[in-house]
């Protein structure tokens, strides 16, 4: 068998053991990897080259910051503003919470947006009595389309910004208006997508409105020293182009200081890391190793834009529906990476801005198809998983799905009229 088929099938049926739920994804993911090492498909060494540790690491350093502050208890002073903003009604509540994580994920990023955001929809949704399956999965679509409006709120933002020269700018003006269409038809469609998870308890809607939100803080001191150093740390990511540090660099950084100087255990804080995120992360980006080395997305894009004989809306159109199709079924990061040579390639004697403009809104709505998409999806289910509320992959699809499709929708109509009129 060709490598170019036994790459393809051992990715294959990964896939549909992640997706049959059958066992563990973290295990599957592992598993995949190592059989791509195992088979001679890539050494070890480029399996590891592939594992994105900018993402590993800022993962690790947002949820020790994370775990620390969630001590204070101002994830709990932030849930009751947020439920007395909505006046305690569940879709208010929904739709306050995803334009937070949506505003918050365009000015910092999704990944560290959702660490931040998802303790403070369990404690809502546990005084509430509702399931937060709805709310987590709100808040991984609102993410998602936030971050793309911003060059560092999606990590292929910032791998395209890099490669085609894009700057902050220039990602505002051209992301920013669809991002905000998409969320708003979104946040409409969000009431009809979850109508049966928002009957509430009006004696638990009154309880929670009726607590006093300065109660929730436990540690005030220690909220004092982590809100120094968690603003400091999303400073830095602001300003990390500026201050030529990755983002993984930045947060480690941060979640160090903290613990030094609220003299946390080492031991202690490192129980609450979702190690098996980060270890599903690894075994991702080993097996996508496999399928980018043997050369399958490459073909499968080559290929495809091959039909459109050069024409430029062709192409853009083409590119902004495959990168949707291929970033739900492989995770956002490493797709952009592959196809960022294939895109510089078919610039030539193009416009090229509207070429990178697709694969940007390709790949980051995109990401919102599956659980694993993205980071910040794999992020909260696994978050809903560990307090006892499993996403499965066919229930996320139901809603992921829907929003990828409109959302691609409205990019089409948008790069149509804005750039090929």
């Amino acid at each position: 068998m060709s490598p170019l088929l036994l790459g393809s099938a051992i990715f294959v049926l990964t896939y549909v053991l992640i997706a049959s739920e059958k066992i563990d994804k973290m295990i599957a993911a592992l598993a995949g990897g190592l059989v791509m090492i195992l088979v001679g498909i890539v050494s070890q060494e480029e399996a590891f080259e592939h594992i994105d540790f900018n993402v590993i690491f800022l993962l690790a350093g947002m949820m020790i910051l994370a775990g620390i502050i969630r001590k204070t208890g101002v994830f709990g002073w932030l849930a009751i503003r947020a439920a007395r903003l909505a006046g305690g009604e569940p879709y208010r509540i929904l739709v306050v919470l995803c334009v937070i994580t949506a505003v918050a994920s365009a000015l910092l990023d999704n990944v560290t947006t959702v660490v931040l955001v998802g303790p403070i929809t369990l404690f809502l949704a546990a005084r509430l009595g509702l399931s937060p399956v709805p709310f987590l999965i709100g808040e991984i679509l609102a993410s998602n389309i936030g971050g793309a409006a911003t060059l560092i709120g999606d990590p292929p933002n910032i791998l395209i910004g890099s490669a085609a020269n894009l700057d902050f700018v220039a990602f505002l003006s051209n992301m920013l208006p669809v991002s905000v269409i998409c969320l708003v038809l979104f946040l409409i469609a969000a009431r009809w997508m979850f109508s049966g998870y928002f009957a509430v308890d009006p004696k638990l809607r009154d309880a929670l409105l009726d607590l006093d939100e300065r109660e929730m803080i436990t540690h005030p001191e220690l909220l004092r020293k982590s809100l120094i150093v968690l603003g400091l740390t999303l400073a830095g990511f602001l300003f990390h182009g500026i201050l030529h540090l990755e983002p993984a660099t930045i947060a480690l950084v941060g979640a160090v200081a903290l613990m030094l100087v609220a003299r946390e255990d080492p031991a202690e804080v490192l129980q609450e890391v979702e190690w098996p995120t980060l270890f599903f992360f690894i075994g991702l980006f080993m097996l996508v190793a496999g399928v980018i080395e043997v050369g399958l997305i490459e073909v499968l894009a080559e290929g495809a834009v091959a039909l459109t004989g050069g024409d430029t809306a062709a192409t853009a159109m083409l590119l902004l529906w495959l990168s949707g199709i291929l970033s739900g079924v492989v995770d956002n990061i490493p797709y952009t990476a592959t196809m960022i040579p294939v895109v510089q390639q078919l610039s030539e004697g193009q416009d090229s801005d509207v070429l990178w403009w697709s694969l940007a809104l390709g790949a980051d709505l995109g990401g919102n198809a599956t659980i694993i998409g993205a980071s910040a999806n794999v992020i909260l289910v696994n978050l809903a998983a560990r307090e006892g509320h499993p996403i499965g992959f066919w229930q996320f699809l139901r809603y992921g799905l829907l929003v990828t499709v409109g959302s691609l929708l409205v990019s089409t109509v948008y790069i149509w009229l804005r750039y090929l009129q």
